[in-house]
């Protein structure tokens, strides 16, 4: 039997975490890892510290820490910082928890619907829209508009999903540029 070679040994070894990590895209420069949860994964992600902020002051980490299983539509940073100027620092306080929990959860969808699914169910419906409800009660709408999946809020405010299909150990990911806002 020949040696291995430790050079043969360590292209193996790359070429296999290559493959793993690729089953799953990074978010914010870090990788994301089927095996954690939803917010165990958004820890890392650097384009996503003002949503786990959020989570943290409306004491969400437990729920989205549980089973599941959730699809999450997470906005980024920008989309945040895109609100209002205030608007975070606001529902960030104590006495505003509940705003922010309801904000928070119009962005969660309960099971693990991928991309595909979404545009599917939109695509199939008679007017273009999949109609569904956020944990929060509030109407969501998806649309499929050049080859993109649009999130829409009660008050018709878009949200195009830029990462698909982030999986997780108790759901799905879809990054989101803009926050969804409950009426």
């Amino acid at each position: 039997m020949k040696p291995i070679n430790k050079l043969t040994l360590t292209v193996a070894f790359a070429a296999l975490a290559t493959t793993a990590m690729a089953a799953n895209p990074e978010v914010g420069g870090a990788p994301m890892f089927e095996s954690k949860t939803i917010v165990e994964n958004a820890v890392n992600s650097a384009d996503h510290t003002t949503l786990v902020a959020a989570v943290k002051a409306a004491d969400l980490v437990d729920t989205l820490n549980s089973d599941g299983p959730f699809t999450v539509f997470a906005p980024v940073n920008d989309a945040f910082a895109a609100l209002p100027e205030g608007t975070v620092d606001t529902l960030l306080k104590p006495e505003n928890k509940a705003m922010l929990q309801k904000v928070l959860t119009a962005h969660v969808v309960a099971g693990d619907w991928s991309a595909a699914q979404i545009a599917d169910a939109a695509r199939a419906s008679r007017d273009g829209f999949y109609h569904f409800n956020a944990v929060s009660g509030d109407a969501l709408s998806a649309q499929v508009k050049g080859g993109n999946v649009y999130i829409y809020d009660e008050s018709g405010n878009a949200s195009k999903v830029t990462i698909a299909d982030v999986d997780q150990s108790n759901g799905v990911i879809h990054v989101v540029n803009s926050v969804l806002v409950p009426k």
